[in-house]
């Protein structure tokens, strides 16, 4: 016992304490009275010194940060889920804007990145579900589609892909971990995000410039527009769930709300030079479209809830990952492009 208090007035014991503190808890049958005493005794002596250290040590960083906090106005310091939200969706607009807008390679450049980070945190999501899909393929993978679609159209995604499921299939063989669903994973994870976000760049050349790159925004205005429209709508009125056991944030009111302003964004698109589209086929696109948009968002919400996580990734605050942000957009590219091309709306040949 002298011992222990040497070493505790010394400040050896510190690093230590934790661990030699849990065996004297436990009251092992046939010990004197005068053992458990001095145990009990050097228990509370730890537990004592346990809780003046903690109290009275800080990391320099940690004051160094609340110092700036302190001095920064409310609004900054401490903004709101909305104001955030809104101030990283704006940057993340302008960024699809400016790339959309200026030629086909910025937009297969910025596609390529989109597609490579929401592959990334796919599988990121997937492993920590007990998978082991190969990522490093299917990262690049999904970074190239977009390049390919814009150098050789679909019919070099047909040849990408194929490609790509060779290797999957040499990787399985060799790599003997791997299961036939770590391949399927591998596989859906670059499809989800760069093959079906290629369809973009199909878009933007059916159309002279800058008719192509504007329906391409009209299309992903028609995600950021419904989605803004379902989250005021939903959380003004929102009294009856969409799908509480999926995304239990979601209601049927603010569904509606979204679903009408897809079709009005929709009846927009068919002024676009190039594109052939009467008003009430607009609006049957805009109705399939909007529905594709909300089965996209429970897609990802229902991979988020098998996987246990609330957000994708933190790359964009207040909206979580890209994944998060990108879940509709994918399959609203995807039915829009399947939709123009088989109704005859735009120029384009396979």
């Amino acid at each position: 016992m002298n011992i222990n208090r040497v070493i505790v007035d010394l400040g050896l014991y510190s690093m230590t304490k934790v661990r030699v503190r849990k065996p004297f808890l436990r009251n092992q049958s046939g010990a004197s009275d005068s053992v458990q005493s001095r145990r009990g005794q050097l228990t509370a002596e730890s537990e004592t010194i346990t809780y003046e250290e903690e109290q009275g040590w800080e990391r320099k960083t940690t004051k160094a940060k609340k110092a700036v906090v302190n001095k920064l106005p409310t609004k900054v310091a401490h903004p709101s889920n909305l104001a955030v939200r809104t101030a990283t969706g704006a940057v993340y607009i302008l960024l699809t804007v400016v790339c959309v807008l200026v030629s086909d390679l910025t937009t297969a450049l910025y596609l390529s990145l989109l597609s490579a980070i929401c592959a990334n945190e796919f599988y990121y999501m997937l492993r920590a579900d007990a998978k082991l899909p190969n990522e490093l393929l299917g990262v690049c993978a999904a970074a190239l589609f977009p390049f390919v679609m814009w150098l050789s159209g679909v019919s070099g995604v047909c040849i990408a892909l194929a490609v790509y499921v060779l290797v999957l299939l040499v990787w399985y063989v060799f790599w003997q971990p791997a299961r036939i669903s770590d391949v399927a994973i591998s596989l859906f994870g670059a499809i989800y995000t760069g093959l079906i976000m290629s369809t973009a760049i199909l878009l933007r050349e059916s159309l002279s410039d800058p008719w192509g790159a504007v329906l391409v925004l009209g299309l992903f205005v028609s995600v950021w527009g419904s989605d803004a429209f379902a989250y005021l709508v939903g959380s003004a009125i929102g009294k009856h769930k969409l799908a509480p056991h999926i995304s239990p944030n979601k209601s049927w009111e603010g569904f509606i709300a979204g679903l009408v302003f897809a079709m009005a964004v929709w009846c927009l698109l068919s002024f676009i030079p190039g594109v052939t589209m009467s008003i009430p086929l607009a609006l049957a696109f805009g109705l399939i479209n909007g529905l594709a948009g909300v089965l996209g968002d429970l897609v990802e919400s229902r991979i988020k809830r098998n996987s246990g996580f609330k957000d994708s990734g933190t790359i964009m605050p207040g909206h979580g990952g890209l994944l998060d942000r990108c879940d509709s957009q994918f399959l609203v590219t995807l039915s829009g492009a399947i939709l123009l091309v088989l109704g005859g709306c735009i120029p384009y040949v396979f």
